[in-house]
């Protein structure tokens, strides 16, 4: 069957995710290592006070 004269893509039981699957643990292992620092990063004295500071107590 054509669509407009191309043919629709065939299916091929090619594995995809499970090679990719450590790929996607490591994404993962980074984005939490990333967050963790991001937070121990705005407790600290420097940035617990600053205005762009999400976690900032708010002085109104």
């Amino acid at each position: 069957m054509f669509w407009f004269g191309a043919r629709p893509l065939k299916k091929f039981p090619a594995p995809v995710l499970k090679p990719m699957a450590p790929f996607f643990a490591a994404g993962l292992i980074i984005a939490y290592g990333i967050n963790s620092a991001q937070n121990a990063l705005m407790q600290t004295d420097q940035w617990k006070n600053d205005p762009r500071n999400p976690n900032a107590k708010s002085a109104h």
